[in-house]
C-alpha cells in the first residue's frame, strides 16, 4: 500500500465513522530563500489551522531547481502544488500534467478582482488554459549607488545605454569598485534579452515569418555591450557565475554601482543600505529612445496527479487571496495580482519610483514578456543561454556565434509552438 493509498483509506474510514478527514499535501517551492520560506510557512500554517489539512513544504535550491523538479516528476515523486516560474509552465502544460484552474476561479469569490494581466499570463500556453495563478510580477528597473556615482564624477543617473556604459566604466576606474553587477550565472537570461531588445529597439522575439530576432544586428550589439562591460573590467571578474544572491550582495556591499533587478531585490538592499545612498531608476533607453524591461512572474500550479485536487485548489486560493497576496507581495517584492493593489501606501513610496515610472510611461518603457509559452524555453533560459553566455564572456565564442545558436534554438521552438496552435 502506498502512502497516498493509505491516506485515502484512512480518509474513507474517517468519513464512515463520522470523524474529521484531513488531506496531506506536498508543496514545492523553487525560488528559495530563508525569508521567502518563512513567509510561505506562515501563510500555509494559517490555512492548515483553518482547514485541518497538512502541508509538507519542500524547498529546492534555485540553481538546481529546474532539473530537480523535472527529475522528481519523471520519477513519480510529484507534488500536489508547485511554485511554477513562467518559463517552466509551457513544458508541464504541453505534457498534460497541470490542472485547469479556470473552473475553480470562475466559482472563486476573489476571481473577479484578479487583474487582466494575471489571468492572461496564467494562460500563456498552447493549451490556453488557466494552469497557474501568478502570485505577482517581477519588473526590471535599475538600482544605482548615489555615493559611488558622485565619487566617480557622474553628475546624473544615466538615462541612455550610452550614458550607462560610460558611468559604469567611470566607477570601475576607482580601486576595488565595479560599475555593473553582471548576472552571469543562474537567472541571467533576462539581462541579455533586455540589452538586446533596447539596442534593437524592438520587443519582438520573432519576425512575421517565424525567425528569431536575437541574431539581428541591433540585438547582437546589445549582447556585445554586456560582453564588453565584463571584459573591460566594468563588471567584477567573478560575476560570470553570479546569481541573484551574489548580485544583490555586490550592490549593497558597495562593490558595484548599478544593478538591474526586480522589486524583490529591494528587500535585502533596504535592510543593509542607508535609504539616502541609493535609488531606483528606469532601465536606460536604447538608440530608439525606448527601453524594454523584462516582466516575469511565478505562481501556483497544481499537478493533475494529485489525489486531492479540491484541497490543493483550496490551498492555492488561500495563497492567492487579496489579503495573503498583499502580504506575500510586500515581503518577497512583487507587484500584486488583484485590482486596486497599487493604491496600497506600501507601494506608493519613492523606493518603488523606478518601477512605477516604467509602468506609467508605456510609450518609453515597454514591458518585455519572455516567450515562456515555448515548451523548450525553460531549458533555454536555465541551461543553454547561461552556458553559452559564459562562453562568450570568456571569449570562447563571439557575440554573433552565441546569438546564432540562440536564434536556431528559439526559431525551432517557435515553429513547434505554431504547429501546436
Amino acid at each position: 500500500m502506498t502512502m497516498r493509498t493509505g491516506l485515502l483509506s484512512s480518509a474513507a474510514l474517517a468519513l464512515m465513522t463520522g470523524g474529521a478527514w484531513a488531506a496531506d499535501l506536498t508543496l514545492v517551492e523553487v525560488i528559495t530563500s530563508p525569508e521567502r520560506t518563512e513567509i510561505l510557512e506562515q501563510l500555509v500554517s494559517a490555512w492548515e489551522q483553518e482547514t485541518g489539512h497538512t502541508v509538507e513544504i519542500v524547498s529546492l535550491p534555485w540553481g538546481q531547481a529546474f532539473e530537480t523538479l523535472a527529475t522528481m516528476v519523471a520519477g513519480g515523486d510529484i507534488p500536489d502544488v508547485v511554485e511554477m516560474p513562467d518559463r517552466w509552465l509551457a513544458q508541464y502544460s504541453a505534457a498534460g500534467q497541470l490542472v485547469d484552474l479556470g473552473p475553480y476561479v470562475a466559482e472563486w469569490e476573489h476571481g473577479g478582482t484578479l487583474t487582466e494581466q494575471t489571468v492572461r499570463m496564467g494562460s500563456m500556453t498552447a493549451a490556453q488554459k488557466l494552469e497557474q495563478i501568478p502570485y505577482g510580477f517581477y519588473l526590471r528597473a535599475m538600482f544605482y549607488n548615489k555615493d559611488l556615482l558622485e565619487q566617480a564624477g557622474v553628475a546624473e543617473p544615466p538615462r541612455t545605454m550610452e550614458e550607462f556604459v560610460a558611468a559604469a566604466k567611470a566607477v570601475s576606474e576607482m580601486e576595488g569598485k565595479s560599475g555593473y553587477c553582471l548576472r552571469g550565472g543562474p537567472g541571467g537570461t533576462n539581462g541579455w534579452m533586455m540589452f538586446a531588445a533596447a539596442m534593437n529597439d524592438s520587443p519582438e522575439f520573432f519576425t512575421e515569418d517565424g525567425q528569431s530576432t536575437i541574431n539581428q544586428p541591433g540585438s547582437v550589439a546589445g549582447l556585445q555591450m554586456l560582453i564588453d562591460l565584463y571584459t573591460s573590467g566594468a563588471a567584477p571578474r567573478d560575476s560570470i557565475n553570479w546569481g541573484f544572491n551574489e548580485i544583490v550582495a555586490g550592490f549593497y556591499s558597495g562593490t558595484c554601482a548599478f544593478l538591474d533587478q526586480d522589486p524583490d531585490a529591494l528587500i535585502g538592499i533596504a535592510d543593509r543600505m542607508d535609504p539616502e545612498s541609493f535609488a531606483v531608476m528606469p532601465m536606460p533607453v536604447g538608440p530608439g529612445g525606448r527601453a524594454f524591461p523584462t516582466i516575469g512572474y511565478a505562481g501556483w500550479s497544481i499537478f493533475n496527479a494529485t489525489e486531492f485536487p479540491d484541497e490543493s485548489w483550496s490551498l492555492v486560493a488561500h495563497l492567492s487571496s487579496p489579503e495573503s497576496n498583499s502580504v506575500w507581495a510586500q515581503r518577497v517584492g512583487v507587484i500584486p495580482i488583484h485590482q486596486g493593489a497599487d493604491q496600497d501606501p506600501f507601494f506608493r513610496t519613492e523606493q518603488f519610483a523606478g518601477w512605477f515610472e516604467e509602468l506609467n510611461n508605456p510609450d518609453t518603457y515597454i514591458p518585455l514578456s519572455m516567450p515562456s509559452y515555448l515548451e523548450g524555453f525553460g531549458y533555454f533560459a536555465d541551461q543553454l543561454s547561461i552556458e553559452t553566455a559564459q562562453q562568450a564572456l570568456l571569449g570562447e565564442i563571439t557575440a554573433q556565434e552565441m546569438a546564432d545558436q540562440w536564434a536556431e534554438y528559439l526559431t525551432a521552438e517557435y515553429a513547434k509552438y505554431q504547429e501546436a496552435n
